[in-house]
């Protein structure tokens, strides 16, 4: 079983999350979008060292607290590879004023869809998830067919999706990339989303409106 603490954080109340095996003293983070002292409060709080920072994407809202997450942790920073440049150059991407200051990080790590990675004792696929931005990616929990689960960021929401009015976005590509979603992991596969609270692949097949035609 694993154990996924959320964290609202920034004023786009963006979710944060800190993901390990029940009782494990090894965890990953993903999207550290802001609030870096509370993060590390509450990674300190649960005992945890990070192993990694995971990230779907370099939009500043899920970026914000690498840089002094990462410094502070020592973990190594997983972007995906399109995006690498958002978050080296984070300010130079914030689309409207009074956000930030961010600081940029330099990942060690790039991501492109279709990794494997270990880390913290858990098991990831890298997908390629694009539409809500050119190389944003989801993170499933692999080797877990009893917990299914994805980090999906801001690709599929509670009765809703990612919008794609920003750079790089298209919405016929984020519906192909939701769609792929669909057809590679059972119902049951809980969606832990970028903004606002959980829920599963089968109910927003089911009761979603943006993806009734989907759903045919």
């Amino acid at each position: 079983m694993i154990d996924v603490h959320a964290l609202v954080v920034g004023p786009v109340q963006e979710n944060c999350y800190i993901v390990r095996p029940q009782g494990s003293s090894s965890a990953v983070v993903f999207d550290p979008g802001d609030e870096p002292e509370r993060l590390t409060k509450t990674i300190d709080e649960l005992g945890v060292t990070v192993e990694a920072i995971l990230l779907t994407h370099c939009h500043f809202d899920h970026i914000g607290a690498v840089a002094p997450l990462a410094r502070g942790t020592g973990a190594p920073v997983y972007c995906p590879a399109l995006e690498r440049d958002m978050l080296v150059n984070v300010m130079s991407y914030v689309p409207w004023p009074g956000f930030g200051p961010f600081d940029g990080y330099e990942p060690e790590h790039l991501v492109e869809g279709g990794e494997r990675l270990s880390f913290a004792g858990l098991d990831f696929e890298v997908l390629f998830t694009p539409g809500h931005s050119p190389g944003h990616v989801t993170w499933a929990l692999a080797g877990a067919p009893e917990q299914p689960a994805i980090f999906s960021g801001d690709v599929l929401f509670q009765g809703s999706i990612g919008r794609t009015d920003l750079p790089g976005g298209d919405h016929g590509t984020l519906l192909r990339s939701i769609s792929t979603l669909l057809a590679a992991h059972p119902p049951e596969t809980v969606v832990y989303p970028g903004h606002m609270g959980e829920t599963t692949l089968g109910r927003e097949r089911a009761s979603n409106p943006f993806l009734h035609d989907l759903a045919q």
